[in-house]
């Protein structure tokens, strides 16, 4: 049963599609186990950059199949226009399947994010107002739509005038908006039915019977494990567990049948939206690390903020996901600078920290204590092997795992497909 669980160790934008698709060739089934497009996953292949939000990053890869578990929520508009760009491409999609119990996010989802966000101003969370926090939250207070619910029209008009009656009063009386028709939006998604059909499938079944028949499942998360709704730097979150446990809840397959779970790191660390960071940058050092690295949100198309390697938030990763490997990426954007800046520990209120604090006040309050490692300024981008890289990157790696808690297993060293140093088989 070699079911993995591929997932961000930091906040998200760590790479993850460059990983997956690494893999994609020695797996069967992607699964993407939650969020929506608020992810954003950028994949080089060959001289070729395919930017994904809501499809799994296996769907590039011919010989596996991708799948949208039933802890994805799906904006059809997203899903459709996302199809039709690979399709233009010449990349082949007809093997998606979508579970029937993932939630659908509707036009006043994507309205009601806007406006609360909006209403909340200088408190806002920094979400992409994708309404991705309003179909989670119907979900939890279910009145959520799901895919199924396209295929019974009674049943869909009836949940859409539950969601409506509680969100067209907030809408008319606190936010001063008109109120959202019943039957437009029912029109709109049952638009979406006849071509989401094909797609439509028991993904649990499905998924639980490969992995009895021994075919390599490969979970992909969304966001990053600082984003988690339970785990991550609430309220500064996103609204479903990028945590592997969430790989269990979002596909259906039970803890038991996990066999592997590799977290993805920068070798610096990046953050999109509001909320604590304790390493980040405001000079010319977090400047370089943006332009360098191409610091820009695939999904926002906001500049993230940057700041040097967390050791701490990684070892909490490491601790709450039972990280079994972690794959480095970007080592490259490091090349350079005479001394890296590695945050080992935090100072909180005159005291040294080791551990990520569980208090929030705590959190935002804490300093970075850092220790500085010895740089490099050889290109590392045609390395091929560990010993192929300086002896300087070799320590900066070493000290990385050390402090971390996994073996780091892979490395990136470049953007494109094939510039990954593997170390340990992850298969």
């Amino acid at each position: 049963m070699p079911a993995l669980v591929l997932l961000g160790a930091q906040w998200g934008d760590e790479g993850k599609g460059k990983a997956t698709d690494l893999l994609g060739g020695s797996v069967d089934y992607v699964v993407r186990y939650q969020g929506g497009n608020n992810a954003g996953h950028t994949v080089v292949v060959g001289d070729q950059k395919y930017a994904l939000h809501l499809l799994p990053s296996g769907i590039l890869t011919p010989e596996c199949t991708p799948v949208i578990g039933n802890g994805v929520v799906v904006d059809p508009s997203v899903l459709f226009s996302e199809l039709n760009g690979l399709n233009e491409r010449g990349v082949d999609t007809s093997k998606l399947l979508i579970s029937g119990n993932a939630h659908i996010i509707t036009p006043y989802n994507v309205t009601v994010d806007k406006v609360t966000e909006r209403f909340l101003g200088k408190r806002k969370i920094g979400t992409t107002g994708r309404g991705i926090g309003p179909t989670y939250a119907d979900k939890i207070n279910r009145v959520g739509i799901r895919v199924q619910d396209l295929y019974d029209e009674s049943i869909l008009t009836q949940k859409v005038e539950a969601a409506l009656d509680v969100k067209n009063q907030m809408l008319t009386k606190l936010y001063n908006r008109r109120a959202i028709a019943i039957e437009q939006v029912v029109e709109e998604l049952l638009s979406y039915a006849d071509r989401l059909k094909p797609y439509v499938a028991d993904t649990v079944l499905l998924l639980n019977k490969a992995l009895d028949e021994d075919k390599v499942v490969l979970f992909e998360g969304g966001q990053g494990t600082l984003l988690d709704i339970d785990h991550g730097t609430y309220p500064f979150v996103t609204s479903s567990n990028p945590t592997a446990g969430g790989a269990c809840t979002g596909s259906g397959v039970g803890p038991t049948k996990i066999s592997r779970v590799i977290g993805i790191l920068k070798a610096y660390t990046t953050r999109v939206g509001s909320g604590p960071f304790p390493t980040e940058l405001f000079d010319a050092d977090g400047e370089a690390l943006r332009r360098i690295g191409g610091e820009r949100g695939v999904t926002t198309g906001r500049d993230r903020r940057c700041g040097w390697f967390d050791a701490v938030i990684a070892r909490y990763a490491t601790r709450v996901n039972g990280l079994t490997d972690f794959f480095l990426t970007k080592l490259d954007v490091l090349t350079g600078w005479e001394e890296i800046p590695v945050c080992v520990a935090y100072e909180i209120d005159g005291k040294r920290v080791e551990e990520l604090p569980y208090s929030q006040t705590d959190f935002h309050h804490a300093k970075p204590i850092y220790e500085n490692l010895p740089g490099w300024s050889e290109d590392i981008t045609k390395a091929k092997t560990f010993a192929d890289l300086p002896k300087n990157a070799q320590a900066y790696v070493k000290a990385l795992e050390e402090m971390s808690g996994a073996p780091i297993s892979a490395i990136g060293v470049g953007p494109g497909r094939t510039e990954t140093i593997e170390i340990n088989s992850f298969i």
